[in-house]
């Protein structure tokens, strides 16, 4: 701990020395500075398995925590353009390895993670809007001053161009019920369409741009970003032609009996080294196990995803989204999960007199395609996965957590998630993970 806060602290000191000159609530801010740190401390029991594997959740009862902190530092340095720069540590310890499962507990947690306090550069990107309101009247919207989101007004119809080292997830697949594992909830799954094998190294992050056009109640967005040179690794394969991932994105705003609600429709198609499922199950010598490394070449990979998020009421909302991918390629930099089914839902507390605090249920179902499953139950490994034989079953998981915050910028959250077939695998579990979690920003 006392670690932690020594080498935290000087991303602390450059996020209070910037917040001296962040302009005045209401205005158009050309200077901005926040921050994040988050504590995350989970458990799990042992629980019923009878065989495992290199990859496998451990049966045994297990500790995990992460400890992260990240700066928000942003700039405008001329009208329409806008230069942010996230400086971030980490530190951790994970269950397993971080293996075992198609979601995985907590989405601070990275194969990088070690117990040594870690600082790189998570985002450092450029933003530009073009306003479009020609002929529209003159619209306008306010942007609250927010994580990477400086204050001000903006037509309503516009285009954004977004270009650097962010999350593909910054930009794609948002939601404001789920996808901050900071404050919402932690399990993989929840953190975008659980088979969205987005282009990102081991950190979550990459290199690349994407385009919005953001038209009155319809927006439409479409990007290209760098994939990792091996199957979850750190080091990005710059070649943006040769490897890739693209993704493309509508999305369409309404009001239903009058609460704000939305339905988004995506696809992507990454372009990689990768191994498919059929070439290692057909190359493995008799009596062997299958590999991936032997039969990987250029690729591509495909999939698609809908989702529909409403308001009920002013304090309750709610997301369905579901879809696939083709299932015929090793996963590449996300989850190893082929199609998703996930359903989540946010309430405040207002009606307890808790307006700040919030409660939150929800249900994935996680699923493998029939090559990735033969493959698993040959013996066969991924980054996350192999139990060295698999009696198949869709992996569920049900997560629910309370968000307690006493004061403005402070969260404590407790959360259990219970994971029926980990890593799809009848003959092993359920399994209940406990968490709590500290999270301060301002």
């Amino acid at each position: 701990m006392y670690l932690y806060a020594r080498r935290a602290s000087a991303i602390l000191l450059v996020c209070l020395a910037s917040s001296t000159i962040v302009s005045a609530w209401g205005e158009e801010q050309t200077h901005d500075a926040k921050y994040q740190s988050t504590y995350l401390w989970q458990t799990k029991p042992g629980f019923r398995s009878p065989y495992s594997g290199p990859n496998s959740l451990s049966g045994a009862p297990e500790l995990s925590y992460t400890l992260t902190a990240t700066a928000y530092l942003g700039w405008r340095p001329w009208s329409g353009g806008e230069l942010y720069f996230n400086p971030e540590g980490i530190q951790g310890r994970a269950l397993s390895n971080v293996a075992g499962l198609g979601g995985l507990t907590n989405t601070e947690l990275q194969k990088s993670a070690s117990s040594q306090f870690r600082i790189y550069k998570a985002r450092l990107f450029y933003r530009h809007t073009v306003g479009l309101n020609a002929g529209a009247g003159g619209a306008k919207e306010e942007i609250e001053s927010d994580q990477n989101q400086l204050a001000g007004a903006v037509d309503k119809r516009r285009f954004v161009l977004t270009v650097g080292n962010l999350a593909v997830s910054d930009i794609f697949g948002t939601s404001d019920v789920t996808g901050d594992g900071r404050t919402q909830f932690v399990n993989w799954a929840s953190l975008a369409h659980g088979h969205f094998d987005y282009p990102a190294d081991a950190r979550g992050y990459s290199i690349g741009a994407a385009g919005e056009l953001i038209w009155d109640d319809w927006s439409v967005r479409a990007g290209r970003f760098l994939q990792p040179k091996v199957s979850n690794g750190l080091r990005l394969d710059y070649r943006i032609f040769k490897r890739y991932g693209d993704q493309f994105e509508v999305e369409r705003r309404h009001d239903w009996a009058g609460q704000p609600g939305g339905v988004k429709v995506f696809g992507f198609r990454n372009v990689a080294h990768m191994a498919s499922f059929q070439h290692a199950l057909a190359s493995a010598a008799p009596g062997t196990a299958p590999a991936l490394d032997t039969v990987r070449r250029p690729q591509a990979k495909l999939g698609w995803g809908v989702s529909l998020e409403q308001s009920v009421s002013k304090d309750l909302r709610v997301l369905i989204r579901g879809g696939a991918n083709d299932g015929k390629t090793e996963s590449y930099a996300f989850t190893q999960i082929d199609r998703s089914f996930f359903f989540a839902a946010a309430l405040k507390g207002a009606r307890w007199s808790r307006s700040q605090d919030t409660v939150g249920l929800a249900l994935a179902i996680n699923n493998l395609s029939n090559g990735h499953r033969s493959y698993l139950a040959a013996g066969g490994t991924g980054f996350f996965l192999g139990d060295g034989r698999l009696n198949y079953g869709n992996e569920q998981i049900v997560e629910a957590y309370y968000n307690w915050e006493p004061v403005k910028g402070l969260g404590v959250t407790f959360d259990l998630q219970r994971i029926t077939n980990p890593g799809y695998n009848r003959d092993r579990g359920p399994v209940s993970v406990g968490s709590f979690r500290l999270h301060y920003e301002f």
